[in-house]
């Protein structure tokens, strides 16, 4: 079995579990690993059901986006995660979902913010919220500018702290190392927003964490002295101490 192989059975299997995690109904959604030696990226077909989804029906497409290997038209986000990895090298895996929380916090144009160490754990800050797209960035190369918008929701930012971005009135693009990884970002993201909602209901002028509390909690699981977790699993690499090579 090839790296792509190997890599081709991960995004199925990532795929798989976006509905299992409540993560997504019907098509929607998709999930996408690069492998950075060929510079090939690996993804989810277009519009086929979850259940019907193996490893050689994912596409396998170039920088460009064109279909090296499939039998099947790639997502129809496929220029938005070719921006991302593009733009940002320390990402290897990309999901995007319209799961119902973090969506709804996308659809009103509102950043999630840090109210708990829940949140902290897993996003350094305020979870942000790209800009409206003008009608241009509609009308031409929609998907590529939708790439576009989410980096530069991140302009400023220390990308180290940021695994995901809400794309007004669409939904989240959330993004780490590998699969797996990535999924797991986006089980974390619906949960917080879930969490932060219900406590903005209950308080609406509630302030964000305190910054000490927040980042004891995020870097102990993702700082260069992080603790957290076993260093004796075999899966290490899949969740790094800090980002590296973003730009």
């Amino acid at each position: 079995m090839t790296q792509l192989d190997r890599l081709r059975a991960r995004v199925c299997a990532a795929n798989r579990r976006l509905p299992a995690e409540g993560l997504t109904v019907l098509t929607w959604g998709n999930v996408s690993a690069l492998d950075r030696e060929s510079g090939l990226m690996v993804i989810k077909p277009s519009g086929i059901p979850y259940p019907e989804l193996t490893p050689e029906s994912m596409v396998i497409v170039d920088a460009a986006g064109r279909v090296v290997e499939g039998r099947c038209r790639p997502s129809s986000d496929t220029a938005t995660h070719l921006a991302l990895y593009g733009r940002f090298p320390a990402i290897g895996s990309i999901v995007h979902t319209h799961s119902p929380w973090a969506t709804v916090w996308a659809q009103l144009g509102r950043p999630i913010p840090p109210l708990g160490t829940t949140h902290a754990d897993d996003f350094g800050g305020e979870i942000p919220c790209s800009r409206p797209m003008t009608l241009e960035e509609i009308r031409q190369d929609y998907e590529a500018n939708t790439g576009r918008v989410i980096a530069e929701a991140l302009s400023g930012r220390d990308f180290s702290r940021h695994f995901a971005v809400l794309v007004r009135g669409h939904g989240p693009f959330v993004w780490d190392t590998v699969p797996e990884k990535a999924v797991e970002k986006a089980v974390a993201l619906e949960f917080v927003a879930m969490e932060a909602w219900r406590c903005l209901v209950a308080d609406p002028a509630l302030p964000p964490l305190d910054g000490a509390l927040l980042n004891r909690h995020f870097l102990r699981k993702h700082g260069a002295d992080a603790y957290y977790g076993q260093k004796c699993r075999a899966d290490q690499e899949t969740s790094p101490a800090i980002w590296k090579g973003a730009t």
